[in-house]
């Protein structure tokens, strides 16, 4: 039994491993590429960037890690010759920064009411708030569109902030956090002369740090990724994030968008990093109290 046990966390082990390489190698191959020369890129990767072979290799592909001559001609030139690259950059964090802030402001009290509130009403206000989390944010564009336009905001940054503001994903997970706190708890605070406000900063909000964490994060990547409502919602390209604009980056300078990639790919990870344990916490459901 004990070798049977054995092996099977071996596997479990190896399988495990092998998808983490396999998630990791993309992200890893962009750092290290974003530290070659134009030259070595194309002699590594032969005809892939190519725009004149129709979209099929002719070449041997070399996936190399470490560059043979490191070299920051790349970022000088997106970071200091080039600064409509940081430009859009700093177009991304205007966008995203207040998203993530009003979209958890406003999930926390929602996710309050819709804990202390009692009633039919309150179950089919929560049942729409799921069908809405259900649909991808391609079939709500038409409607962003055309809401914005009704607005006079159509091709502002208020055209993406808005709506993200009032994302239902971050509402339906709070909730759910916030329905494993005691009752008790609760009671406990109205007895000691406590409001909805204290029960709210004090009782509530501590209790569910993990969730909000975890909420943050998540918003933050899904909209730092963003692609379509920015093409949609916002012509001028200007005012569009780098996400977009990375995707324009034409195939004379594959380094260039390694290192811009690199950037971009900075503030996600540093977010991760600083607040992973909070994430795993947040997801694994663990936000109760424990005692």
């Amino acid at each position: 039994m004990k070798k049977k046990r054995y092996f099977g966390r071996g596997a479990m082990f190896l399988l495990c491993a092998f998808f983490a390489v396999a998630f990791l190698l993309p992200t890893v191959l962009t750092i290290t590429n974003s530290f070659m020369s134009e030259s070595e890129i194309n002699a590594n990767y032969g005809m892939v960037f190519s725009t004149t072979t129709g979209g099929y290799v002719s070449e041997k592909v070399n996936l190399k890690f470490i560059p043979d001559k490191v070299t920051l001609s790349q970022y000088i030139t997106g970071l200091v010759k080039s600064p409509e690259y940081l430009l859009k950059f700093w177009n991304s964090v205007i966008l995203v920064v207040p998203i993530v802030i009003f979209q958890v402001a406003i999930a926390s009290v929602a996710a309050y009411s819709f804990t202390r509130w009692r009633g039919k009403l309150r179950s089919g206000i929560f049942f729409f708030y799921v069908i809405l989390m259900l649909m991808p944010y391609q079939v709500t564009l038409v409607p962003n569109y055309l809401v914005s336009d009704w607005l006079g905001i159509l091709n502002t940054r208020w055209s993406i902030i808005f709506p993200g503001m009032f994302a239902p994903f971050s509402v339906f997970l709070l909730t759910k956090f916030m329905r494993r706190i005691p009752y008790s708890l609760i009671e406990a605070a109205k007895v000691d002369g406590a409001g909805e406000w204290d029960i709210f900063t004090k009782i509530c909000l501590p209790q569910c740090r993990s969730a909000l964490y975890s909420i943050a994060i998540l918003v933050f990547i899904d909209y730092w990724n963003m692609v379509e409502q920015p093409l949609i919602l916002l012509q001028d390209a200007e005012s569009q994030p780098l996400s977009v604009f990375l995707s324009s980056i034409n195939a004379g300078e594959i380094g260039l968008a390694f290192a811009m990639a690199t950037v971009y790919m900075i503030p996600s990870l540093l977010l991760f990093l600083h607040g992973e344990e909070y994430l795993v916490e947040g997801i694994a459901n663990s936000g109760s109290v424990k005692g």
